[in-house]
């Protein structure tokens, strides 16, 4: 079984994280038994040996310098407003602006404002899963959850939006 960092709080259920340096993390209920959470842990080895083994190929803003940095922001800029507007052409969604970040935890997220975020590492994505950010971010304008409506309308515009994902969170090289 893996080692891991276990942090209690007033919550109901468990759940796992990897960081980047590959550390597992536990948060558990307060009054959750250690033996319970080493069987959750034990039950999920094989996602975490995954997991591991995509965060040690997965490019890491690490390895590049701070000039590539600041042009990676900069094709993202141009890459993935091009795209929005597509979307937003497609959907009949339009954000109110697009803004660039440097999120390490999310490829793209809504504000309250209707505009989108987009991490700048979502660049070092294929294609097809840049797009399904971008149609997940533009649907967010008209469902702020991750409800069945939510979907739904993702689905109409994306019917293959599962495999996307799914290609999203396993990818491991640079499609540059």
């Amino acid at each position: 079984m893996h080692d891991y960092i276990l942090i209690r709080s007033r919550r109901r259920t468990i759940s796992l994280r990897i960081s980047q340096d590959c550390t597992v993390t536990v948060r558990a209920p307060v009054f959750c038994s250690k033996k319970v959470i080493d069987k959750f842990v034990s039950d999920h080895e094989k996602w975490i040996d995954r997991q591991i083994e995509i965060k040690k190929n997965r490019p890491s803003v690490k390895d590049f310098t701070d000039e590539q940095i600041k042009e990676l922001k900069k094709q993202a800029k141009q890459v993935l407003t091009e795209r929005t507007k597509y979307y937003s052409e497609i959907t009949g969604l339009y954000p109110a602006y697009i803004k660039i970040t440097s999120s390490e935890r999310r490829f793209g997220s809504c504000t309250q404002k209707g505009g989108i975020c987009y991490s700048y590492r979502l660049i070092l994505y294929p294609e097809r899963a840049v797009d399904y950010v971008i149609v997940h971010e533009l649907c967010h304008l008209r469902h702020r959850n991750h409800q069945k409506p939510f979907y739904d309308l993702v689905k109409k515009y994306m019917p293959d939006y599962k495999e996307r994902d799914k290609l999203l969170k396993n990818a491991t090289g640079i499609p540059l």
